[in-house]
């Protein structure tokens, strides 16, 4: 078996689906290649979509688990797989059907065990990209410096090469053994900082390099509300002390001068004036507003985690 494609799952089985049959269309063998999926508790037709399919199709798996998050689900399926090489996508990724291809190509091309490879991702065709969802896969729109959450592939045009703020667990491959041995910290049960975290670890223990195949293409099919936004700051905040506890020279949890000048930057009459110019530009000028945003809902899961403490 050379590839396990491990996928997490919580309550989305049609997109799940479609995820699955987009890899049912590699140009790479399905002897090849396995799929596992990994419950996350769902309560929805998930169990019962994936274990019908599995019965035409035999290279794939499902595992069920309680909720306990999408890093422990990932660990759960690392478990289970089969293959010299794993790739980590999300239940909302449609592989092109060169994909596997491409990460195999790679690997075998580079097969040190501390090789991993980097696929690109964009937005579904098909999806309506909002001024909000084009800033939040751009890391660059401010300064050239700051920008969105979601992905910064702008920052890698010319590369081959990713630091570990690039471990992007949607697109992404490893050696099966580097995976096993290292695997996700549980910790980090809610969204945020365990595909860092674990990147971070992997460069300073594992020597792992990241190198990246802008030709591994895979949509990401999933329109993102303001709201989904917040929530997940929130949770990346919330998520900040326990990355800051591992690694505090990686300085996640801010400085007291940084938390003065995002305290001022998400103060409601900023966002206030952010927003005015957002709506009077129609949408054009909304890179300050969306980033001033972020913070203040960064600095709220920050703060939360102190007070419940």
């Amino acid at each position: 078996m050379q590839i396990s494609v491990v996928i997490p799952t919580f309550n989305r089985y049609k997109i799940l689906k479609e995820c699955i049959f987009a890899l049912f269309k590699q140009d790479l063998s399905q002897e090849d290649f396995e799929i596992i999926v990994v419950d996350d508790g769902s309560v929805d037709d998930t169990r019962k979509m994936v274990e019908d399919i599995a019965k035409s199709h035999v290279n794939v798996r499902y595992f069920y688990q309680r909720n306990a998050g999408q890093g422990i689900a990932r660990n759960h399926g690392i478990s289970k797989a089969l293959g010299k090489i794993i790739v980590l996508i999300g239940d909302d990724i449609i592989a092109m059907p060169n994909f596997l291809t491409e990460h195999l190509r790679y690997h075998l091309k580079y097969p040190n065990e501390s090789d991993a490879v980097l696929g690109f991702i964009d937005w579904h065709p098909h999806l309506t990209v909002t001024p909000f969802m084009r800033w939040l896969t751009n890391g660059s729109s401010i300064f050239g410096r700051f920008g969105g959450h979601q992905f910064a592939y702008e920052k890698l045009d010319g590369k081959d090469i990713a630091d570990y703020n690039f471990f992007y667990t949607s697109n992404i491959s490893l050696k099966s053994t580097l995976l096993k041995r290292y695997g996700f910290d549980p910790a980090f049960s809610a969204y945020g900082w365990e595909d860092i975290e674990l990147g971070y670890r992997l460069f300073k223990q594992a020597g792992m390099r990241l190198l990246y195949n802008r030709k591994a293409i895979a949509y990401h099919d999933h329109a993102i509300s303001e709201a989904a936004f917040k929530a997940r700051m929130r949770d990346i905040g919330r998520s900040a002390w326990i990355i800051h506890a591992k690694y505090p020279e990686l300085k996640k949890v801010p400085s007291r001068t940084k938390l003065l000048l995002l305290k001022l930057l998400a103060h409601p009459l900023i966002i206030w004036f952010f927003k005015q110019i957002r709506n009077m530009s129609q949408g054009r000028w909304c890179s300050f507003y969306y980033y001033a945003l972020s913070k203040k809902c960064f600095l709220e899961g920050l703060e939360s985690d102190i007070i419940a403490s």
